[in-house]
């Protein structure tokens, strides 16, 4: 018997790595499920715009929904041939004109929306039993726009902007670290930080907004939104 590992029983704990068997074991995911009780969404009920019909819903989530991060959002892209990839931003601003994230242009997700300006904006609220799904198209934002954003944002943050080449390969967390340093050694408090010419805001124009309630028995109401070729929108129901 290896030193550091006790017989099979008792768990079967391997002490050399703190694992046991019952960590690794399979769990039952077909069986888990909740199951949600929330009151409907009708027609009746929605606002003119998807955006007005955005700012109900996420007053909501940022005051009542018991959510870490309201305006988290997962944006999905595609590069030039179709592939696929997916992540967590923070949404920063949204009106009439659509969504605003900020990022690195030079980071996958830029360099994606660089060849293919389709994406995909999902906020999943569960929660509160909620997702908003947003399809459409993104433009970078003006360089005013986004160094307006840029000085609101602390000033660590602003050196995180330079100090990251954003999806980049690295040789260890030591390189991004003194990077950081030397741009804090270059750049102190109070210091005025300049807006990186790489890195910017990105604003989603909607042509379809999906607000999806949870329901009893997985009946769930999808209301969508879509744009109508001369201007204004059309609602649809989905089926669950």
């Amino acid at each position: 018997m290896r030193k550091g590992t006790v017989s099979p029983g008792a768990g079967r704990m391997r002490q050399d790595d703190g694992v046991t068997d019952r960590d690794a074991a399979p769990m039952d995911l077909a069986s888990m499920r909740k199951q949600y009780r929330s009151e409907g969404l009708s027609e009746t009920d929605l606002a003119a715009t998807p955006v007005e019909q955005f700012a109900r819903w996420f007053r909501q989530a940022a005051t009542d929904g018991g959510l870490f991060e309201p305006n988290a959002m997962i944006v999905s892209t595609a590069d030039a041939a179709g592939r696929p990839s997916s992540r967590t931003v923070l949404l920063k601003h949204f009106d009439d004109d659509g969504f605003v994230f900020y990022t690195n242009y030079d980071s996958r997700k830029g360099r994606d929306l660089a060849e293919n300006p389709h994406v995909s904006l999902l906020f999943p609220w569960h929660p509160m039993a909620r997702q908003v799904i947003v399809t459409g198209t993104a433009r970078r934002t003006g360089r005013d726009e986004t160094a307006a954003y840029f000085r609101t944002r602390p000033h660590g943050s602003q050196l995180g902007a330079w100090a990251s080449g954003q999806s980049s390969v690295i040789a260890g967390r030591a390189e991004l670290d003194a990077s950081y340093a030397d741009l804090a050694a270059r750049y102190p408090e109070h210091e005025q930080v300049p807006v990186p010419p790489h890195w910017g805001g990105f604003r989603v124009v909607p042509r379809a907004v999906e607000f999806w309630q949870g329901r009893e028995n997985r009946l769930h109401d999808r209301l969508r939104y879509v744009a109508g070729a001369g201007g204004g929108w059309r609602v649809e129901r989905l089926s669950p």
